[in-house]
Order: structure tokens, then sequence, then C-alpha cells
């Protein structure tokens, strides 16, 4: 596999992480229960993964 195909992959697993945290915080931040660090953390990961995609 050559190498853009690899970064391809990557990027595009990337993007699917970013998709699906995004839809896990919308629907945690629904419910006034759920912990304030958790959010944060599911928060951050997203911020790291956008970082990611933008180095790429």
């Amino acid at each position: 596999m050559a190498a853009s195909q690899r970064s391809h992959g990557r990027s595009a697993a990337l993007k699917a992480r970013h998709s699906a945290l995004d839809d896990q915080i919308q629907e945690l931040e629904k419910h006034p229960s759920v912990p304030s660090f958790q959010l944060r953390a599911l928060k951050l990961e997203k911020l790291r993964i956008k970082e990611q995609l933008e180095s790429e």
C-alpha cells in the first residue's frame, strides 16, 4: 500500500472518529446529569483529532 493511500485511510478514520465524538458530545450535552469532566475529556479528544487532521 502506498504512503498516500495509508494517509488517506488514516485521515478517513480520524474524520469518522471526529464525527462520532461530535455526535456523542451533542447527545451527552442534552443530559444535565452527565459529569462535566466526561464532556471535557471527549471535547479534548475531538480537538486533538482536529489538530491531527489539520497537520496532514
